[in-house]
């Protein structure tokens, strides 16, 4: 999956924008209302990063589970450890898979933020 499909994926949620508010290099992806800017993230994309790394939001226990059971998603980098996972796009998790993850960290986003 190239960062272009991931983030058309992200950007199809409702209430959904891409923001830099790292500064380049780093695409954020929020939920929320953008016109207030009150919007919380809940996708990181490590731009350029070859293979694609993307930053999701996740349960605690499932965030530990995936670690334990893939080598390529590893601790948030930058963020909360225990809600936070980075996937390292290599074909390990198909894409499918991301993409389920991806809804998981927008669903747990924005019931919180809606």
């Amino acid at each position: 999956m190239t960062h272009k499909e991931l983030e058309s994926f992200l950007l199809e949620f409702p209430n959904t924008w891409l923001d830099f508010p790292f500064g380049e290099g780093t695409s954020v992806y929020k939920v929320g209302h953008k016109e207030s800017e009150d919007g919380k993230l809940f996708a990181l994309i490590a731009d350029g990063s070859n293979p694609l790394r993307v930053s999701l939001k996740c349960d605690p226990v499932l965030a530990e589970t995936l670690r334990e059971k893939y080598e390529t998603v590893v601790p948030g980098y930058h963020l909360n450890k225990k809600h936070w996972n980075t996937v390292i796009c290599t074909g390990q998790l198909s894409d499918d898979e991301i993409k389920d993850l991806a809804r998981l960290s927008y669903d747990l986003v924005a019931s919180a933020s809606l």
